[in-house]
């Protein structure tokens, strides 16, 4: 079969409505006024991988369940305005949504509507097929009901990536994405040690390399068995928010391997490109593009 794209991403889509607020945590008050507004804008982690390898000039399609109402609207509208082939498979619970709480200094508080989702939720398995024969690679968002999809795609033998977020090594929700990917990211906001995890999980799964994001400390990088620091990249404006930084990184390391880049170009590209995410306020949707990612990217570290 022809190639339609270069990736396809797998769940995630859904709608943030976004607050700023004073100070996180948030002590309790009756009210609060927020002068900055409260905004609602499409944009989850499969749409934020989407539309940063969308930036990067790579072909994308992605594919989710979408609920037929107001917030699938939004994710459609993004879609279509960005140019990334959508397939949007009914979700009669509706679109997945989330109520982000951004500080002052850009730290976030998700609270996630699970009620969007019913147990028995599942890809068709010749939708899945039938996508990924005719990419090269598949990222795999943790959603809700991608899990599923894994053994599938696995049958294929295209490469996969997935992204684990916040894991703390121990959650088994995580498990089967991260014995099953290629190439699995990470945060090591939870791991008290980041090279356990990393080297646990190359040694119990597929993965060839793993990189596990520590913010402003940088990034580890576990490829070929060796263990390496990734500096953080400077950010090119303020820090505003750091909503949608691993996602970015994500996409940037993605572009990089696909591009036949080593391991440590690809995670100085993710650097790059999650620096310039912290600096998009959350209400906007706003990737890296590829002259700035490569100019920046070809900088000498600090």
């Amino acid at each position: 079969m022809t190639r339609r794209a270069d990736v396809l991403v797998l769940g995630g889509a859904g709608v943030d409505t976004i607050i700023q607020v004073p100070e996180l945590p948030l002590p309790y008050a009756d009210s609060y006024m927020i002068d900055s507004g409260i905004r609602t804008r499409a944009g989850q982690t499969g749409d934020f991988v989407a539309l940063g390898l969308a930036a990067l000039g790579l072909d994308v399609h992605h594919l989710d369940l979408l609920g037929d109402d107001p917030e699938g609207d939004l994710v459609r509208a993004l879609h279509r305005e960005h140019g990334i082939a959508l397939t949007a498979l009914p979700q009669p619970a509706g679109t997945r949504r989330a109520v982000n709480l951004v500080g002052p200094d850009g730290r976030r508080l998700s609270l996630y509507d699970t009620s969007r989702a019913r147990a028995g939720d599942r890809f068709p398995e010749s939708t899945v097929r039938a996508l990924a024969a005719a990419v090269g690679h598949v990222h795999v968002t943790i959603t809700q009901p991608c899990a599923e999809a894994l053994p599938v795609l696995r049958r294929t033998g295209v490469p996969l990536s997935t992204d684990l977020h916040d894991w703390d090594g121990e959650n088994p929700y995580h498990e089967p994405f991260a014995y099953a990917a290629d190439v699995v990211f990470l945060s090591a906001a939870a791991l008290t040690d980041p090279e356990r995890t990393m080297r646990r999980i190359a040694e119990r799964g597929r993965a060839g390399t793993v990189v596990a994001t520590a913010g402003a400390h940088g990034a580890y990088l576990l490829a070929g068995g060796e263990l390496t620091r990734i500096p953080a990249a400077p950010p090119p404006a303020p820090v505003v928010d750091s909503n949608g930084a691993g996602d970015a990184f994500a996409a940037a390391f993605l572009y990089g391997r696909l591009s036949g880049e080593p391991p440590e170009v690809c995670a100085r590209y993710g650097a790059v490109a999650g620096a310039h995410a912290c600096t998009v306020p959350a209400s906007r949707t706003q990737a890296v593009g590829r002259d700035e990612l490569l100019g920046r990217a070809a900088e000498p570290s600090p």
